[in-house]
């Protein structure tokens, strides 16, 4: 009998149908489902270019694939890379009332210069129509100039827009979403080159409005991460003040890059939460996956949901979760109330597609945690704790299989308060991926993991004194499809 190759297609997470896919381009809601388009590439991997296939959603888990709505190559402008998409539920554009306008960056033929270019759907985001072959914003003579980010300032009553460019963001205005004009930039320092920009306002916890900017960013340079940097402080609708120079990161591990956050549809009040989404990749291995095999090199992180807190005196942060919708997923759920463990405990539960949560305390310790996709021989794992001596937290996947042959992005580190001596861990394990939300989940990180499909165990460790596991509870889920 031929036994049949595990697939190594996530069963909960996001997935391309086939081919390549890489930056999400921020979801929008209407008439009752979330419209999401993907940088997607059917050639791949024997042919280069992008273009914007669409999925939709009335959950943010479950997905149907609508097919390609910007194709590539249609013009001499190339292929379209990031934007943002908006309903003008005015007609400010002129295209009718709820068309969808995109707005995309697409290298044109003037020597692959990045220019802006406005596409238009008016059959509800399915097709778009390409306004025009002469770009709407021209490069105006620097080599990053892309991924423009469209919102609508209700205070002012216009279109804003913010850009990628270099290491700075710009700012524009609109009131027709076709002609733009030059307002401010932001500059970061230490972060690299900036991407895929983000611009929105939340109520923190106290009450208070705040404006948040955010672009993807590397910061590795300066011991920080690779992912979602951002910035809290106020917008006049003509330049972002921030509160602090130094920016605060979404995530620490190595596969949250390209994120977006959108609205809640359903809620009426749009500024207490919001959603989160990223690729779940990193351009330093991005085409290293198994996944290749079948066909396919593409995945996104589960959606969070974020909120904005505040600290003390004027500091803010973001803490995410994972949407609660997953826990509908849930197939069965082992428990355990309390294990005292010193050196290492092997519980006699498997599993690789799960969500673990557990409560861990200590007094006097170096390191605590668990290890996940454990081999049967415990040689192969991913290791999740808190390194108490140091204070941080981590995920270590050097003892697995994972993208990264250089083994440079192996160990995702953040900052812990070790004076707490306790932490609550909330774990998603799926088939390639591991998330972990640290706390009231202000540190998350998100890394891809290739363990081989046999290793199951699960192991939880400490090093160094006792330390109590409290509350453990793994919720077995099944796929989405």
């Amino acid at each position: 009998m031929e036994i049949e190759e595990q697939s190594y297609r996530a069963n909960y997470h996001f997935t391309t149908p086939d081919k390549w896919k890489n930056d999400p381009q921020r979801p929008i809601y209407i008439d009752g489902k979330y419209y999401y388009y993907y940088l997607y590439n059917g050639d791949y991997p024997n042919g280069n270019g992008t273009e914007w296939r669409l999925a939709t959603s009335e959950d943010l888990l479950h997905w149907s694939d609508e097919g390609v709505a910007i194709p590539k190559y249609t013009n001499d402008n190339g292929d379209p890379w990031s934007g943002s998409v908006v309903v003008d539920e005015e007609n400010t554009a002129g295209f009718g009332k709820d068309a969808f306008v995109a707005i995309v960056t697409q290298p044109s033929k003037d020597g692959g210069k990045q220019e802006q270019f406005l596409w238009y759907s008016t059959d509800k985001g399915k097709t778009f129509t390409s306004y025009s072959d002469d770009p709407i914003m021209p490069n105006p003579g620097i080599d990053d100039f892309r991924d423009p980010k469209i919102v609508w300032d209700d205070n002012n009553h216009k279109w804003i827009m913010v850009m990628a460019e270099g290491m700075k963001i710009g700012f524009y205005e609109s009131h027709n979403l076709k002609d733009w004009h030059y307002t401010s930039s932001f500059l970061t320092e230490n972060i690299g080159l900036v991407e895929c920009p983000d611009l929105y306002v939340m109520r923190a916890d106290d009450g208070t409005l705040k404006w948040v900017l955010g672009v993807s960013a590397n910061g590795k340079s300066v011991g920080k991460p690779n992912t979602y940097a951002y910035w809290t402080g106020n917008f006049d609708g003509m330049e972002f003040i921030s509160d602090h120079n130094e920016p605060q990161w979404l995530d620490y591990g190595f596969d949250w890059y390209g994120g977006v956050t959108f609205e809640d549809g359903t809620e009426s009040d749009k500024y207490n939460k919001r959603y989160a989404i990223a690729w779940m990749n990193n351009w330093e291995y991005a085409n290293n996956t198994p996944t290749l095999q079948e066909g396919f090199n593409g995945m996104d992180s589960i959606v969070r949901q974020i909120e904005l807190v505040h600290e003390d005196d004027n500091l803010y942060h973001l803490v995410s979760q994972p949407v609660e919708v997953l826990n509908e997923l849930t197939q069965t759920t082992d428990s355990y109330k309390h294990i005292e463990v010193n050196g290492t405990e092997t519980l006699d539960v498997t599993g690789d597609v799960y969500q673990l949560e557990t409560d861990i305390s200590w007094s006097e310790i170096n390191n605590v945690g668990l290890r996940l996709r454990e081999s049967a021989d415990q040689t192969r794992h991913v290791d999740v704790g808190i390194f108490v001596e140091e204070e941080y937290s981590y995920v270590n996947r050097d003892f697995t299989e994972h993208p990264d042959k250089s083994n440079q992005n192996v160990e995702s580190m953040a900052p812990f308060d070790a004076s707490k001596e306790h932490v609550h861990l909330k774990i998603l394990v799926d088939k390639t991926s591991i998330e972990v939300f640290v706390g009231d989940g202000k540190i998350a990180h998100s890394s891809l993991i290739f363990p081989e499909s046999d290793d199951k165990g699960i192991t939880i460790f400490s090093e160094g004194g006792k330390a109590n596991f409290n509350n453990i509870k793994i919720k077995h889920l099944g796929s989405i499809d």
